[in-house]
Parts: structure tokens; sequence; C-alpha cells
């Protein structure tokens, strides 16, 4: 395979580690970053540590990890695990994960896998998120697939295909891991769907009929869940403009989201690493006509994905009170659910608009989770 086709999208190479994070270290944020990781420690602390890497695993290991622990002893009370048996035969695997955080999602996968002594994956993210060389840089040294969206309807199929084939580059000749969301874009509304186009680019590159192309791959379905979700705020005020007209992001609003998502109290978080699709999954699938392959593997996918998302309390109650009913009073007291109204709304108190819309929507967010695993449809304003 020519592999100089995917020079635009691939992670750094060992060779190129020490020239990228000179430039790092040379920035100027690199100061308020220093002290947000180290107070009371000069950036030169930091920056001898960045200068000490030689390989990505050392910068996953020195800085990366160093990274993500600190904002979980921050912003989170506790991250529980399970499924890493899955890991055991030593595959490797396109993990497709619900989306819930710019950054965290993946980030925390990474370090899950890294404590386990278990090989990092490579990371889909998209080039709307890469405002600048020094967040190329520290992306792309992270082990960052650029997925490219800022082009032409003409081009898309062309980027496509070079994804789709680097993907499976990676995975069938068990180079590395990939991980990707199950969608363009994070989950808005809490209700986690994989989108067939991602099926469709996947299947680009195959080679084989549908059941080969798609074993190649060995997707594994994982479930990311946050006891407070995050970016709620701001995902309640994008819905509700979003009922009156096209929503338009505002300059520099990815990197808003990042940083808030980083920031953001997080409470409890669980990961769930899922059984593999099996090739009776691939089966039944394959029975069906083209478009309804791709709706019945993502079925399979969104299964195993909605099954093992942890529910929290936050959950319960807004489903209690979107829906008027008491069913889940089991699950919380009455102060936990006077500390999630109280939180709610707090939050919504910078918000403009109709505040018992905006309500409607904020609890939306935390029921629909619930809704998924009841197999119930959302109320129609809430979709």
């Amino acid at each position: 395979m020519d592999l100089e086709k995917f020079e635009d999208i691939r992670p750094y190479i060992d060779t190129e580690i020490f020239p990228a994070l000179t430039r790092i270290t040379e920035n100027p944020l690199l100061e308020d970053i220093s002290s947000y990781l180290f107070p009371g420690k000069g950036v030169n602390y930091f920056r001898d540590i960045l200068l000490s890497c030689r390989t990505i695993d050392d910068f996953q290991v020195k800085v990366m990890a160093l990274v993500v622990n600190k904002i979980l002893s921050n912003t989170a009370r506790t991250l529980t695990y399970n499924g890493l048996d899955y890991f055991r035969d030593g595959k490797k695997h396109l993990i497709i994960s619900n989306h819930r955080d710019i950054v965290l999602d993946s980030a925390i996968i990474q370090l899950i896998l890294h404590r386990h002594r278990i090989q990092t994956t490579e990371i889909a993210v998209g080039d709307n998120l890469i405002t600048s060389p020094f967040i190329e840089d520290i992306a792309r040294t992270n082990k960052m697939i650029k997925v490219v969206r800022s082009c032409s309807p003409r081009e898309v199929y062309a980027t496509s295909q070079i994804l789709s084939q680097y993907i499976r580059y990676n995975v069938a000749s068990q180079r590395s891991s990939v991980w990707i969301a199950q969608r363009n874009g994070r989950t808005k509304n809490g209700l986690d769907m994989t989108e067939q186009g991602l099926l469709k680019m996947l299947d680009m590159s195959g080679e084989g009929d549908f059941e080969k192309n798609f074993s190649e791959l060995n997707i594994m379905p994982v479930s990311i869940s946050y006891e407070y979700e995050p970016c709620d705020l701001f995902k309640t005020v994008e819905l509700f403009i979003s009922r009156r007209k096209k929503y338009v992001k505002a300059k520099n609003e990815d990197l808003n989201s990042i940083l808030t998502g980083i920031m953001q109290y997080k409470g409890n978080i669980h990961i769930e690493f899922n059984n593999p699709v099996r090739v009776e999954d691939l089966e039944e699938a394959a029975r069906h006509d083209k478009n309804e392959r791709f709706k019945s593997l993502a079925g399979v996918i969104d299964e195993r994905i909605n099954s093992t998302y942890r529910l929290w309390k936050n959950n319960y109650i807004a489903y209690d009170i979107l829906y008027g009913t008491g069913e889940y009073s089991a699950q919380y007291s009455a102060a936990d659910r006077q500390a999630f109204v109280d939180y709610m709304k707090f939050k919504l108190s910078s918000a403009e608009g109709d505040m018992d819309e905006m309500e409607n929507i904020f609890l939306s967010i935390y029921a629909n989770p619930v809704v998924n695993k009841k197999g119930e449809k959302p109320l129609s304003e809430n979709r």
C-alpha cells in the first residue's frame, strides 16, 4: 500500500516528535498550561519534561497520562471501568464509542489502556478542532488521525476513502487499534445512536463482502457514562436555538467547549468495553438489503452501548421530573432531587430564552439515557 497518501492525516512518528515538542515549548500558551499542571513550579519544569520525550510512548507516559490524571483528580469523583478482558487475545480493534465530550471520551480510554499496559489507540479527530499549529502538534503527537471535514462536497468521497483505508490499514494489519466516535459530533440530546454514514465510510475500503469487510475491523463498542453531562448548558442552548433556526457555531466555540469539558465537574465516570461485534452479528446484518445492512449493524453497536451505559441518580431524577412520575424514586433521596434541581437552575441562570422550555431540554439530556434503556421513544419535543 502507498502510505504517502496518509501523510496529511496520520499521527506523527517517533522521528517527528522532538521537533514538534520543541515547537510546543516555544508557544506562549505553555506557561498557562504549566501553571495548571504544576502550580508553584516554573514553566521550565514542564518544558524540560516535554523535551525529554523522544517517542510517542514517552509523550503519552510522561505528559498525557499526567494531564488526564490531573483533570480527573480535579473534576471527577470516581472512574470505574469493565471489559478489559476483551483485549486479552492481543487483537487490534476499531473502538466505536458514544460521544459526550470532545477530548475526554478518547483521553480517558487511553488512560485506562495505559494503566493496564494495553497498547493505546490512534484517535480519529475532526479537523474543525485543529484550530492552530500548536493544537495540531499536540494532537498528532498524541496519536491523532485527522478526519477532514472542512472540504467541498466534491472532496468528501476522496477524503472519506483515504480515512477508511487508513483505519483498515491499522486494524486489519494488527498495527494499531483505532478509536472513533459513533457519530459526527457529540450527542447533544442524550440519545446515543451510531450513524450509518460512519459504517458506510468504513466499508468503502473493503475488498471483500460485507461480512469480511467488517470482520477485519474487529469492532468493539464502548459506552462512556458521565454523572454530569459535559457542557450540558451549551448543549441545552444549542438545542433551544436549533428548534427555531439553523444553529451556527460562534468563533472559537469548539475551543470553548473543549476547555469547559475539561474543567467542568463530572462526578462519577464509567467506561464499559463491550464484547466485539461477532461473526453471527455480521451474518445476520448481511441478510438484509444493502442499506438495511448498515442499519442492522448500527443496531448491534447501539444495543451494546446503550445496554451498558451506566445510569446515575441525575438520570433517574431528570426522568421522573420530565415525565411526572415517581418510577425511580427509590434510586435517589429528596435531597438528591433538590440538589439536581438547584444545579439545573444555576446552570440555566446565564441562559437567555423561555426558561420552562430550557428546563425541559436540560432535563431531556439527562433523562434520555433512561429512555434508551427502557426502549421507549423520547418525547417528540426532545428529539
